[in-house]
């Protein structure tokens, strides 16, 4: 068989093909983007972004009832949108088999939250696999389709950004040539889930759990590595591979699937050892359930609950000596988050900053807004919920402080889970101004297009949502567009809407600087500081742009600004900006 090297990401992707897999869906969120990126190149694959979460599982268990085999991807905190499709299809089953890869984000690196998509298996009572590395990425989750056909369930792998962005060795395997049989079937006692029928399947539902529970004790993908006999060790995922490094004396069993537990062979693993350690990342999940099977194991007294394990992270837990390596300097320079260069959204912050709002935010490039100097975001909780709380907020402020209520909103995550919010706030009246800052692309996910960009995963050309029409068909009566490149007209807007006694939407729409579509960016030339203008006033720093340096003075002179015009892409926002004409544009 061939062997190549890929990310866990490559790998999930990788084993969908091999799986037979015809259909696959999800909404982009680091770090699962990849995977359905990464399905494209498998033609016979329909693969697609859906607007959220929700839709995409609610399209993979539609395929999965046509016969197909599907695969449904999300970040962790995307299955908290995809929950009520989940719990139901737990209870129905499946017809083609089908797998939610959910990726879960320990330290946060790009997430709000830190979120055990084990729980949800447990919650939804749906099996898990877990894998340690790209290989089993790929065998668990091919395997994982037989198994959900086995069961008739469907069946979650739960990746880590260590395993969906990290490499490994990977042995290919030959592709599943004849594709299961596809067709309408009816079946309404399984699929109908009115009480009289959901009351016959939950049964169903716990034997399928013990039965599992048994058959896991003999598989492969959980087995016992043996030690010295003297320090037993139970781990799963990325923490097996930490373990073995720190512990590479002790006897490891290490589980594949996850949930449900394969209790008998954890009873006899125990019954070997005094000293039982569970070593997993984030929540007591194993943990907590080998206690309640009366089983003395030591957990989060010593591992920690919050951030990513390490190798290091687990030496420094047991008290453990580094091993003699040289050590890592770490001098690099902070680089706190920020804005790109030409970013259309900066103009926006600049002015919201200026009018004074209380903004509340959402999930993309411009929770941005946060960071000093622009500083003009005040909440930030999920996706699509800034409507919903500017809503909240203006149900209780005075007068004067509702007018300063603005929910910012990118065009994705309107889409998202938006609409409701506004369709929320003209239902009951509400007056604060939402803004949607439309950038023609998903853009914190890496580009993605969504359904108001007017193109495919592929890249093939779509019908685009109408943004302004369909605030309007929520009943939205003033709805607005500007280029947010323009401040002074973007200013005017925003603050006559937070004048408004009445819900307003203003739609600053410019691309954004890294679309990836051709021919839809304007190529401008760099700007340059004309030193003998420039009175070291600054206001051009107040937008934070990172193509603007300052230049201290030498001799003691004022200093001034000046432009890298590697990184500029001539936006003229800080020309704008700018009262004494120290902008000039580059000419050669």
């Amino acid at each position: 068989m061939q062997k190549t090297i890929l990310s866990g990401n490559e790998a999930f992707a990788r084993a969908a093909y091999e799986a037979g897999v015809t259909v696959a869906s999800a909404y982009p969120g680091t770090p699962s983007t990849e995977i359905l990126e990464n399905i494209t190149q498998y033609e016979r694959i329909d693969a697609s972004w859906a607007p959220n979460e929700k839709v995409a599982l609610e399209v993979g268990i539609g395929a999965s009832i046509g016969g197909a085999r599907t695969i449904v991807t999300m970040k962790h905190v995307g299955v908290n949108v995809a929950a009520d499709p989940l719990f139901t299809f737990s209870y129905t089953g499946v017809r083609g088999g089908m797998v939610l890869v959910v990726a879960d984000d320990p330290e946060m690196h790009s997430s709000q939250d830190e979120q055990d998509s084990r729980h949800y298996a447990r919650f939804a009572k749906v099996p898990m696999f877990e894998p340690a590395d790209s290989q089993e990425a790929l065998d668990f989750t091919r395997l994982a389709f037989e198994v959900s056909e086995q069961f008739d369930a469907p069946i979650m792998v739960r990746s880590t950004t260590r395993i969906s962005h990290s490499k490994s060795i990977v042995e290919l395997g030959e592709p599943l040539m004849e594709l299961p049989e596809t067709g309408l079937v009816r079946d309404p006692s399984k699929f109908v889930m009115l009480p009289g029928n959901a009351r016959i399947r939950h049964p169903l539902v716990e034997k399928r759990l013990e039965e599992m529970s048994e058959w896991a004790c003999t598989q492969g993908f959980n087995r016992i590595e043996a030690g010295d006999g003297k320090l037993g060790i139970i781990t799963s995922g990325v923490a097996y591979q930490y373990a073995r490094e720190v512990f590479p004396d002790a006897d490891i069993l290490k589980l594949g699937l996850v949930y449900p537990l394969p209790k008998q062979m954890i009873r006899d693993f125990a019954a070997r050892f005094d000293t039982l350690y569970v070593i997993e990342e984030l929540d007591p999940f194993i943990e907590e359930q080998v206690k309640a099977m009366g089983i003395n194991v030591i957990g989060k007294e010593k591992v920690p609950i919050c951030g990513e394990l390490s190798p290091g992270r687990l030496r420094q837990a047991f008290d453990l000596n580094p091993p003699n390596l040289p050590p890592i300097k770490e001098d690099l320079p902070p680089r706190p988050p920020n804005m790109c260069p030409g970013c259309p959204h900066r103009g926006v912050f600049h002015a919201l900053n200026r009018l004074k709002a209380y903004v509340t935010g959402d999930i993309g490039c411009y929770t941005l807004g946060f960071m000093p100097p622009l500083s003009a975001m005040d909440t930030c909780i999920c996706m699509g919920a800034s409507i919903g709380n500017a809503t909240g907020l203006s149900k209780v402020l005075n007068e004067e402080d509702r007018k300063k209520v603005v929910a910012v909103i990118g065009d994705s995550t309107f889409l998202h889970t938006g609409i409701n919010g506004l369709m929320d706030m003209v239902y009951n009246k509400s007056t604060a101004t939402v803004l949607i800052l439309d950038n023609s692309t998903t853009g914190m996910t890496g580009r993605q297009d969504n359904p108001s960009t007017g193109f495919t995963l592929d890249g093939q050309l779509a019908d685009q949502v109408d943004l302004e029409a369909l605030c309007r068909a929520l009943g939205v009566k003033h709805v607005e567009t500007v280029d947010p490149a323009q401040m002074d007209t973007t200013r005017k807007v925003i603050k006559e809407a937070m004048e408004r006694p009445e819900v307003s939407v203003v739609i600053t729409r410019r691309p954004c600087v890294l679309i990836k579509h051709e021919n839809v960016v304007e190529d401008l030339p760099p700007l340059y500081v004309k030193t003998d203008k420039c009175v070291a006033c600054k206001a051009c720093l107040t937008i934070g742009c990172p193509a603007i340096e300052w230049e201290t003075g030498k001799d003691g002179s004022k200093g001034n600004c000046k432009v890298d015009r590697l990184l500029c892409n001539g936006c003229q926002v800080c020309m704008q900006l700018c009262k004494f004409d120290a902008f000039g544009v580059c000419d050669d």
